[in-house]
């Protein structure tokens, strides 16, 4: 067979866009091991109820269907607070979270869009002159917060007199201390001033807490584009609401579509 000349034209095309990258090539990046290690924050029971031996929740079911998507097997690391459930991400020991967005954390995680929205709210003792929001953030006041959770976060760079004192939980921190408010998540509040009727929330919230998916900024663009997509699906399909259903949570608390 005669070859042509290297001056000879071709009638090759020439090359397009790059294809949209294969679930094996996201799945060699997301989950280098072979499975795919998602970190679980058993500590904010919106997301994740049951043990570290038995998760469950929406947590647990966007994990699971993120691997199966990619056809690998889900590992799943359960903590008792978000700072844990960041530091082994940012470490290296999970590689898919579920977190607040914050721009503390963003300088390690590459978020999708939120899937759930939920409030933070105020804890006072039922006597409390504090009535709104606002008057909460006022010389004298301290507020106990869970360390590291995304309130912590949001309150340690938002308030201006007000002070923060953290503790494993916000609200025994706040109780312990006599302290004059106490942060924390609207669903278990609303449940412990149910059982403690010395205490009171106040009416409102004092930020939105953006429930997302995470890995790590080092990740390739192919792959936070695929979870971005993945979960935005998963919004729009009916899988949040139903997961969330199935928790026994509000679908309410589903995120709108980016």
């Amino acid at each position: 067979m005669t070859t042509p000349p290297d001056h000879a034209p071709t009638n090759s095309p020439s090359p397009g866009p790059n294809p949209a990258p294969t679930a094996a090539a996201v799945a060699a990046d997301l989950a280098p091991t072979g499975t795919l290690r998602a970190s679980i924050n058993l500590g904010n029971p919106v997301l994740a109820q049951g043990t570290p031996e038995a998760p469950s929740g929406i947590t647990v079911d966007l994990a699971r269907e993120i691997g199966a998507r990619l056809g690998v097997p889900v590992e799943l690391l359960c903590f008792d607070a978000a700072r844990k459930s960041f530091e082994a991400m940012a470490d290296g020991r999970a590689d898919l979270c579920f977190l607040a967005v914050d721009p503390a954390r963003e300088k390690e995680v590459a978020f999708s869009a939120p899937y759930v929205v939920i409030e933070g709210v105020y804890a006072v003792p039922r006597d409390s002159a504090l009535a709104t929001v606002e008057e909460v953030d006022a010389p004298g006041v301290r507020i106990g917060v869970k360390q590291g959770s995304a309130y912590d976060l949001f309150l340690s760079r938002s308030l201006v007199h007000a002070t923060v004192v953290r503790g494993e939980e916000g609200v025994d921190t706040f109780r312990s201390e006599g302290l004059e408010a106490g942060a924390g998540i609207r669903q278990p509040m609303t449940s412990y001033v149910a059982e403690n009727p010395e205490v009171r929330l106040i009416e409102g919230r004092f930020m939105e807490i953006r429930q997302a998916v995470g890995t790590t900024v080092t990740r390739a663009p192919e792959t936070v584009a695929f979870l971005r997509a993945t979960v935005e699906e998963l919004k729009t399909n009916g899988f949040v609401a139903e997961s969330l259903r199935r928790a026994g949570q509000d679908e309410s608390l589903l995120a709108t579509s980016a």
